[in-house]
């Protein structure tokens, strides 16, 4: 089988030559990698990478296929691929569809057999920065005009792109647990997680208002995870002002971290090239248990400016970088992770934070 040329521009010139996969067509975001060796379905249809181009460092990408159970949302949400060696054929019997017509199919453009080894090394160097993949495109000058058309992930907000439209539930009415998520990006296991502690969920979009949401009178409340800059989402920390004013349980996970910081005055920021990865070293430190986590984040809560809140405290600590992976509130209403407990395929270290949320509403009802 002939092969389409497909080409890689980064922002700080340098080019990339390679082939095609997905479709065929030109397509651009911010650059970042995942360290993941597997689950790169669940990667691609993550609501929270809207927007970028995702390197996997795996090098063997598409061997087993794709399956219509494994998608976090509606389909890829990725704005370009980028792997090694790329694998038409899928071996598990199981699967649905090749992970290239599924990338076809939902117009999702990539790159193949490039050195994603130098390519990582080189974008952990620099930095995260926008970048362009194109089957169509090979002239340096027209690669940079339209590379200039793409928006810095800085001061972007990107969950009113990415939520669901009108709310909906899931669960059943007599359920032990009314749950209301804020949705920024939500992903399927999120939600699963909760369906399966016997909840009742309803799903509003990222705008919704507080009296709104209040309305349906719930026991708590989670703000999901999402894309984009928490800076520029006064909207929602409004949201979670009213919730906290409110004194209601509250659990946040990733862009819910963020913004949960946000909103006691605790402040962000965007990170170098972020964390991406299922093995990312996370301490609790109530229980001095270390974890390894699953991670998708580009933007931190800021350590010092946590250290001297007097509203928020410290709850778990990244090990690599000692970046804030964890925060709960001094009135013990609300708490939140910026890694991904639920985290398909795995691992599992973290999903007893569900159980904390639900021991919150517990105590909260008594």
């Amino acid at each position: 089988m002939k092969r389409a040329k497909a080409v890689l521009y980064l922002a700080d010139g340098t080019l990339f030559e390679g082939l095609s996969i997905g479709k065929k067509g030109t397509s651009g975001g911010e650059i970042c990698f995942n360290t993941g060796m597997t689950g790169y379905q669940e990667i691609y249809t993550d609501p929270s990478y809207y927007g970028q181009i995702v390197i996997n460092t795996n090098a063997h990408i598409g061997n087993y296929g794709v399956h219509k159970d494994e998608d976090e949302s509606d389909g890829p949400k990725i704005k370009g691929l980028v792997v090694n060696d790329f694998t038409y054929d899928y071996s598990r019997s199981s699967a649905s569809d090749s992970l290239d017509d599924y990338l076809s199919s939902h117009d999702t453009v990539g790159i193949s057999d490039l050195d994603t080894r130098m390519l990582v090394r080189h974008v952990r160097d620099k930095g995260a920065m926008n970048a362009i993949i194109s089957t169509e495109i090979f002239d340096i000058a027209k690669l940079e005009a339209e590379l200039k058309t793409i928006p810095d992930m800085k001061s972007l907000e990107l969950s009113s792109v990415v939520t669901t439209h009108e709310a909906f539930e899931l669960g059943v009415d007599n359920s032990g647990f009314k749950i209301s998520v804020l949705d920024l990006g939500v992903k399927r296991s999120i939600l699963d997680n909760f369906l399966i502690r016997d909840c009742h969920l309803k799903v509003f979009p990222a705008k919704t208002s507080f009296g709104e949401m209040r309305a349906w009178d719930a026991d708590g409340y989670f703000i999901s995870n999402g894309p984009g800059d928490p800076e520029v989402m006064d909207y929602a920390v409004d949201t979670i002002k009213e919730i906290l004013a409110a004194n209601m349980p509250l659990f946040g996970i990733c862009l819910g971290n963020q913004l949960l910081a946000r909103s006691v005055g605790v402040s962000t920021f965007k990170m170098h090239h972020g964390h991406r990865g299922l093995n990312q070293p996370v301490k609790n430190l109530m229980t001095g248990k270390s974890e390894i986590t699953s991670q998708n984040h580009g933007f931190s809560v800021d350590f010092e400016s946590l250290k001297n809140s007097t509203l928020a405290e410290l709850t778990h600590i990244n090990l690599n970088d000692e970046s804030v992976e964890g925060l709960r509130l001094t009135n013990g209403r609300a708490f939140s992770v910026q890694h991904h407990p639920e985290s398909t395929p795995g691992p599992h270290d973290s999903t007893y934070l569900f159980d904390n949320f639900i021991q919150l509403i517990k105590n909260n009802k008594t």
